[in-house]
């Protein structure tokens, strides 16, 4: 696990203001957390140096992209020794469709959150890749019907 940096209040406060708008300029977000634009970005290349910021990224709308079906999967390995967990997080790495995959404490081994267009795509994507994925046993699809809180998704009127 990586070691957590000691972050002051100004710190906290760039981040704060990056995470909602990673494209300010360097005079307006100084202005905004209390410094001129010298120190504030001497202090975001401290940030960025430091591994705290770690990228800038456009968000994308998955709803105008026509990605609206949403799936979770439970996913039982039938290896778990170190070997084959680094086989299967290489392999489901690869699959462009998993928006997201955690390692599990429970029942199951790994959750994995898959986004296509529809439930065919969907079907498509568990027979042609997930299957396929090195070690997995079994899974368990549960599909999401509405998104109450989603940060990837932009939630309208």
């Amino acid at each position: 696990m990586a070691e957590s940096l000691p972050l002051d209040r100004i710190d906290r406060e760039i981040l704060d203001v990056l995470a909602q708008d990673g494209r300010i300029s360097m005079t307006e977000l100084g202005a905004r957390v209390g410094l001129s634009k010298t120190p504030v970005t001497a202090r975001v290349r401290r940030l960025e140096a430091d591994g705290v910021i770690t990228g800038y990224r456009a968000e994308l709308s998955p709803g105008r992209l026509g990605l609206t079906h949403i799936a979770f999967l439970e996913i039982r390995l039938s290896d778990t020794r170190e070997q084959a967990l680094k086989a299967f997080n290489a392999a489901v790495r690869e699959i462009v469709e998993v928006e997201e995959c955690h390692m599990i404490a429970g029942g199951f081994d790994y959750l994995v959150k898959v986004r296509t267009h529809d439930i065919g795509a969907y079907r498509r994507v568990l027979s042609e890749k997930i299957s396929r994925l090195p070690n997995l046993a079994s899974t368990a699809t549960f599909v999401s019907m509405e998104a109450v809180r989603d940060p990837g998704v932009q939630q309208l009127g």
